[in-house]
């Protein structure tokens, strides 16, 4: 038996997790490529890694960046650098080698570690100091290999409250990816949440981005991690089924592809409590579907990089009699704080319309070396999303979408998720996303028909004319694909989908 200690403000996280490995010994925490590693050897990783780490001058000040696959090691490294009081990147993996450059010049590490699994993502040419593992490389210490040769005996915490801790490096959709900062108190906030020693957590997303929160998050709480390489519909229902998955995390596109997928109905799923989406403007439609194909474990969470979590919408709550509840993000986390600032700059009520702005404990501190960017996002304590939203009566969050993305025509609210929502209602439809161009001039519609059968694109005009009027209609784009471009987070890529509209059909060309 052993006792969960969960961060408080006055404790880093990782001597929380620590303590917690040191309880479990012979407990499985970690389960990759069906092996279990114990909580007593993955400890003594950790341990072994910041030796070597503290021979190579990584302490407090310092910052260890990873190109990072989801393996054991990769977690163990950053654990090490957070033990020795240094700070620690995921780094995400913008598709261009230039924005690579880019991405590595801004972050500026003391090291970079590579993997052999993402070796050939260093672009040619960057001066940055590099260790390795799994693969010899020029001037790389062979950080595995060192660490095999240390005492796996522990070593002090040397974190301070104050001291950076994590940067969450961004997607990068609109650009170079941004890496927000947190200190060890701020990160610790950000993982504090009830124990829940029987959680059996599926990470199969990059550890860039939520993944790396839910991973602390289990292993403090005395749970399981499970890692998997990519997420996969077919593999992923086999692995809930197989490892006994309680929670799950997925983005909106992966969300779809695994609800209607033909062995949903085929795999044991029943040991699911959680399959959490996050994407604040997921349409409506879509979002039924997968409570009725599912069952009752959806939740959907409103959050960013830079203010983790903000509201949630919990499986208890997807109620189908309140139609509703289905359009909005949910309830604002204990702690939390949401206002809202109308288009003339002034604070606006409640239920009024307005751009979100958030306050909270988990906050980001700002943007590492992007001060003009800062200074524009983080005003006052407070952080500006780009998104719009309001309250309800019943205090339930509504996100409407991307301000830029959102138009008033003819007196009407036109956003993406109200095209795609009602896009998706229609039954050649099986998934859509719609991309607003900057100059709001077209809307490209991308969409997916259902196995086997293709889109009625006059239908799709006939509904957006019905629903939005003759100029609506006449700035649609109708973009059939057989698969949705995605990002390396699995999200709608939309410079792909802007680049393919390009020599798509516009609505004026339908007879």
């Amino acid at each position: 038996m052993f006792t969960i200690q969960v961060p408080g403000p006055e404790q880093p996280y990782i001597a929380a997790l620590v303590a917690g490995l040191r309880e479990r010994e012979a407990a499985p925490v970690i389960r990759h490529q069906g092996q279990d590693v114990t909580a007593a050897a993955f400890l003594g990783t950790i341990y072994r890694h910041a030796r070597v780490l503290a021979g190579q001058g990584i302490g407090r000040g310092s910052l260890v960046a990873l190109f990072a696959p989801n393996h054991p090691e990769a977690l163990a490294i950053r654990y090490a650098a957070h033990l020795l009081g240094a700070a620690a990147v995921f780094l995400s993996v913008p598709g261009t080698a230039e924005r690579r450059v880019e991405l590595l010049a801004q972050i500026a590490p003391d090291l970079l570690v590579l993997f052999a699994e993402t070796a050939g993502l260093l672009p040619e040419g960057v001066r940055v100091r590099r260790a390795a593992v799994g693969i010899d490389l020029a001037d790389a210490l062979r950080l595995d290999r060192l660490a095999k040769g240390e005492p796996g005996e522990a070593v002090e915490c040397l974190a301070r409250p104050d001291d950076l801790a994590v940067i969450v490096s961004s997607g990068g959709t609109t650009g170079v990816p941004k890496g927000s900062c947190r200190s060890f108190a701020t990160y610790s906030a950000m993982v504090h949440a009830p124990s829940n020693p029987g959680r059996r957590q599926l990470v199969n997303g990059h550890l860039a981005y939520l993944s790396q929160v839910l991973v602390d998050i289990t292993l403090i709480g005395g749970g399981t991690v499970v890692l998997d390489g990519q997420f996969e519909p077919a593999a992923t229902l086999a692995m809930i089924e197989a490892e006994r998955i309680t929670d799950l995390f997925l983005v909106e596109p992966q969300l779809f592809e695994l609800m209607d997928h033909p062995e949903v109905g085929q795999r044991d799923l029943s040991s699911l409590r959680v399959i959490n989406h996050i994407g604040a403007s997921a349409p409506a439609t879509l979002r039924r579907r997968a409570h009725t194909r599912l069952g009752p474990v959806i939740a959907h969470t409103y959050g960013a990089s830079e203010i983790g979590l903000v509201s949630v919408l919990t499986p208890a709550e997807h109620d189908p009699a309140v139609p509703e509840r289905f359009t909005c993000a949910g309830r604002i986390f204990p702690g939390v704080e949401v206002r809202f600032r109308g288009a003339d700059g002034a604070l606006v009520a409640h239920r009024e319309t307005g751009g979100i702005e958030v306050r909270s404990p988990a906050m980001a501190a700002g943007y590492r070396n992007r001060l003009e960017l800062q200074a524009a996002s983080f005003q006052d304590g407070w952080y500006r999303t780009g998104d719009l939203g309001r309250l309800d009566p019943d205090g339930y969050l509504h996100v409407l979408g991307r301000t830029a993305d959102i138009a008033w025509v003819d007196g009407q609210m036109v956003s993406p998720t109200l095209l795609e929502d009602l896009l998706c209602g229609l039954p050649d439809v099986r998934y859509a996303v719609v991309v607003a161009e900057p100059d709001g001039a077209a809307r490209i519609a991308a969409m997916l028909p259902w196995p086997g059968g293709t889109i009625d694109l006059a239908a799709c005009a006939a509904a957006v004319l019905a629903g939005f009027g003759t100029t609506v209609v006449r700035s649609m784009v109708w973009l059939p694909l057989e698969r949705m471009p995605l990002t390396e987070q699995g999200k709608p890529d939309q410079a792909a989908i802007r680049e393919l509209g390009q020599n798509a059909l516009p609505a004026a060309d339908l007879s």
